[in-house]
């Protein structure tokens, strides 16, 4: 159970050497009176500090969650992003199902990609229809990512109908389409504001010719660039129903992991999307059924 101690805190003490009582308290400068009432309220009720700070009105959730990201040096969105992003989970809600659910896939692509004896990758999320929610399990995936340390980088690739721009509140006045077509521009590549490590490369512009830009030797080449300089690079693609932009990606990038919406896709279409990068050397690094969000 988390206490609460009395008295200052060291100078040079680190947050995730602390309680979260002791981090709460500081947060809301609660009074010694007041910590030893939710300190009675923690023990008559069995809960934890912070539970019992909540249920007195003298601390928020808010408070709890940015606790517990100091104590366990975990990256927290702060309200206006949380509020602002909804569908980064991982960020809004770094202890939800959800966000649960995501770091496990995290765990089971990293030992599976980018292995130690070959050369680094892209990894091209890829799935047969529109909807099916690569843009949310994109964007999550590269928190996630991030949230391990090191540099890493999510490109919107989808040429069709790009989203990750809103997802992360970023401006999408030039991206990867610009760089495509030769129309050199600065700053294309994003850091993301409260997530130390992360960098969006938008879309840009929705181009005439998406497909046509993808084939063309400047992709693969950007991609090898890109993977010599961040630790990790995601992409996010356009459904595999709309074109061969996804599988060409992929091809590219060299890894694949294909996702599928629980009910909604059909098995054949999974089958279909598979079998067209059996006559490449893409690996592909795995499967995701995605139960929550589009």
């Amino acid at each position: 159970m988390v206490t609460a101690t009395s008295g200052a805190a060291f100078v040079n003490e680190r947050p995730q050497d602390r309680h979260i009582g002791d981090l709460i308290r500081d947060a809301r400068n609660l009074s010694a009176a007041e910590v030893e009432q939710v300190l009675r309220y923690q023990r008559d009720k069995g809960m934890r500090f912070g539970e019992a700070a909540v249920a007195l009105g003298l601390a928020s959730p808010d408070d709890v969650l940015n606790a517990l990201a100091q104590q366990f040096h975990y990256p927290l969105a702060n309200a206006e992003r949380r509020d602002a992003s909804p569908e980064l989970i991982t960020l809004a809600q770094p202890f939800s199902v959800q966000a649960e659910a995501v770091r496990a896939v995290r765990s089971q692509v990293t030992m599976r990609w980018n292995k130690a004896d070959s050369p680094r990758q892209a990894l091209a999320v890829i799935s047969p229809g529109a909807g099916d929610g690569k843009t949310y399990f994109a964007a999550n995936l590269a928190v996630s990512l991030a949230q391990l340390g090191g540099r890493t980088l999510l490109v919107d690739a989808d040429l069709r109908s790009p989203r990750q721009h809103e997802v992360f509140r970023v401006s999408n006045a030039a991206g990867l389409s610009t760089l495509l077509s030769g129309r050199a521009e600065h700053q294309v590549i994003q850091a993301v504001d409260g997530v130390t490590g992360l960098f969006v490369l938008p879309c840009g512009p929705i181009p005439p010719n998406p497909l046509e830009l993808i084939e063309r030797p400047a992709f693969g080449l950007l991609m090898r660039e890109l993977t010599s300089k961040f630790d990790h690079v995601v992409i996010d693609t356009a459904a595999a129903s709309l074109g061969a932009d996804a599988c060409v990606v992929a091809a590219k990038c060299g890894a694949a992991l294909v996702l599928t919406r629980k009910h909604e896709n059909k098995v054949v279409a999974l089958q279909d999307l598979v079998a067209s990068l059996a006559g490449s050397t893409v690996q592909l690094v795995g499967a995701v059924v995605n139960e929550f969000s589009s």
